[in-house]
């Protein structure tokens, strides 16, 4: 299973402006991949036999590990796939820092655009959904509010926008340069989630030349080289395989996790979402890794970031 437990696959559907964000960095780094077309709205019962419940998009999967959260797949892509780097600048930390606004407040912006400005033209299981998801709770409301305040939203994203045009200005290619990096497939996510999902986005992107010129040099990457697999096929990969071993040693953890104490794991932002249980096999500053057995997928580790995820004790 050498060749089999190494190949990646990527649970996501077309139309994810964050699966885009990951389907980007495949292209950056030329690789090989199979794609597993999942729902777009819950429930999602494959999925949820290697996750543990875990239902955002993407996921990716390699072998019996299960990364979930996009911080967790480019970070593991990168340890995997060192060349091409996604740091071609070699400024890690900064980007690392950088992407928890463009993951953050930027895309949630980004959403709120999208979302208030369909309005009522939202079909109403995917408002429900992604409202809950995006805006909290009291999801109706604050698409209302979105909806209301378009015109000040859109001048917020005018903002960030006007600093990547002056970024771009010189002509380089790419954020960093002539090489593209991950910061470019994390701006590009919310760049092409606007353009191709919100009516009014070609007036706004229209004063920013050098953006929709990035733009399109990003797009021509492409996505690496995609072939389909099945869910039922990608359940028996992890079936057939082992998890990598990692180090069960935690060293300074604020909250004193160790190594087979049971947690739960969730987004920290309450989007009415089911928390992934599991035994801690590995913790760091950035990452937890959960040990799960499923009837059907057997012993599985998932990985999510901690940044951005609450850990409790159970």
């Amino acid at each position: 299973m050498t060749g089999a437990a190494d190949e990646i696959i990527l649970h996501n559907y077309p139309q994810s402006p964050v699966a885009e964000k990951v389907r980007v960095g495949f292209g950056i780094k030329r690789l090989s991949w199979r794609s597993v077309e999942i729902p777009r709205l819950p429930p999602k019962p494959m999925l949820a036999k290697l996750t543990g419940g875990y239902r955002r998009t993407p996921v990716m999967q390699i072998g019996a590990d299960i990364y979930c959260d996009s911080q967790a797949i480019l970070r593991e892509l990168e340890r995997r796939h060192p060349s091409p780097g996604f740091f071609p600048a070699g400024d890690e930390g900064l980007m690392w820092n950088l992407s928890r606004w463009t993951d953050g407040a930027l895309f949630d912006l980004s959403v709120k655009i999208v979302l208030g400005s369909a309005g009522e033209d939202l079909p109403k299981e995917f408002a429900e959904d992604r409202g809950r998801l995006y805006l909290g709770p009291d999801w109706a409301a604050g698409l209302k509010a979105a909806n209301t305040e378009l015109p000040h939203l859109v001048a917020q994203l005018r903002v960030p926008l006007t600093w990547l045009e002056q970024q771009l200005s010189d002509g380089r290619s790419f954020l960093l340069g002539d090489a593209p990096a991950a910061i470019d497939a994390q701006f590009y996510h919310v760049v092409w989630f606007v353009h191709g999902r919100w009516n009014d986005s070609s007036h706004l992107l229209s004063e920013f030349a050098h953006v929709l010129r990035w733009e399109e040099n990003v797009a021509r990457i492409g996505h690496g080289t995609m072939t389909g697999m099945s869910a039922e096929d990608a359940i028996d990969r992890a079936r057939q395989c082992t998890p990598l071993e990692c180090d069960p040693e935690i060293r300074n953890d604020p909250q004193g996790l160790k190594a087979g104490i049971s947690v739960v794991v969730s987004p920290d932002v309450d989007g009415g979402e089911q928390p992934v249980e599991g035994t801690v096999a590995a913790a760091s500053a950035d990452t937890i890794t959960l040990h799960r057995t499923d009837p059907d997928a057997g012993d599985v580790y998932v990985h999510f970031p901690r940044s951005g995820y609450k850990v409790e004790v159970i």
